[in-house]
Parts: C-alpha cells; sequence; structure tokens
C-alpha cells in the first residue's frame, strides 16, 4: 500500500517542470482553452511522444504480424529463445532513448516529452503475483522514470506520463 501511494505521489510530482535546473516551476493546468503553468502565463507545448521507448507497436515496427507488443515477443521467443528475447528487451530498454537525445530534443526547440508507458515495468500481472492480492514492484519501470525525469529537468521540459498498457488492456502482456 505504501508503494502504491509513492507511486501515485510520483505521477502527481512529476507533470511539471522548470525552464532552468533547479527551479520549480509547479503543475500545468487548463484555464478555459489554455494551458498554464503557476504563475498564470500561457504555455503551448511543442512537444514528441517516446513511442517505441518503454512500449513497443507493431505499426512502428513495421511488423505484418504483430500489432501488440506481447505478440511481437511471443514470436521473438519462438525465433530465438526466452533467454535471448530477454536479452534483447534489456538492451532495448537501455538504449532505445538516451539523455543525448532529450538533450537533442531540447535543442530543436521542443519543450516536452510525452513518456508511453507498460505496466509490465512496474508491476506484474495479477496471475504472477508470488502472493495473491498482493502488489508486486518491479524495480526497471521506476528507475527509467527517475531517469527520464531527471533529463527532462536538466533540459527543462515537461514530462507527460501516459500509462499507455494498462493491466487488463490491449497491450497486456
Amino acid at each position: 500500500m505504501k508503494r502504491t501511494i509513492m507511486f501515485i505521489l510520483l505521477i502527481f510530482s512529476l507533470t511539471g517542470y522548470s525552464q532552468e535546473p533547479g527551479s520549480e516551476q509547479g503543475f500545468l493546468r487548463a484555464e478555459e482553452k489554455k494551458i498554464i503553468d503557476a504563475t498564470g502565463e500561457n504555455v503551448i507545448l511543442r512537444g514528441i511522444g517516446l513511442g517505441g521507448h518503454m512500449l513497443q507497436e507493431g505499426y512502428m515496427l513495421k511488423v505484418p504480424f504483430s500489432g501488440q507488443q506481447y505478440v511481437f515477443k511471443q514470436h521473438m521467443q519462438e525465433l530465438i529463445g526466452k533467454e535471448r528475447t530477454e536479452e534483447f528487451y534489456s538492451t532495448w530498454l537501455s538504449n532505445f532513448t538516451q539523455k543525448k537525445d532529450i538533450d537533442s530534443l531540447k535543442s530543436w526547440g521542443f519543450n516536452s516529452i510525452r513518456l508511453p508507458m507498460h505496466y509490465n515495468l512496474y508491476t506484474l500481472p495479477v496471475e504472477e503475483e508470488p502472493v495473491a492480492g498482493e502488489n508486486t514492484w518491479l524495480e526497471r519501470g521506476f528507475e527509467m522514470t527517475d531517469q527520464m525525469v531527471e533529463w527532462c529537468r536538466d533540459n527543462g521540459m515537461y514530462l507527460i506520463l501516459d500509462m499507455h498498457a494498462t493491466p487488463g488492456g490491449r497491450d497486456m502482456m
């Protein structure tokens, strides 16, 4: 329960960051048809989504047999085995997006990033919990999110958290 509350607080605390490292800006909010910051100033988000960073989708990979990540992963396991598939995903998650990419996005004029997240980097599926009904947290997703927060903060960029693949959703595995 304590970890659940911490995760919820993490989500609420990450939505807006300062334009200068070390200077808190606070949350963005909607006011009529505008997005404004804590000082009431209008903010125009110039952003990009990091599709593929924490969640692969078949249309991005241009593979004809897969719309969902778990289908793609199943095909990989059939071709190269479970161990090498896990090695592939570990390497993918470590290298798909790096700090130099976020630095480049800032230099190109972007001020926000949408981070599509997959729940399987944060917790096990309910049916795989060692103790039924107990939350089982995985560090990988939290570490990757913390890293992205740091990179965005260093660049004065907003980070939009998007739990894109939820438990029971279409990309559930």
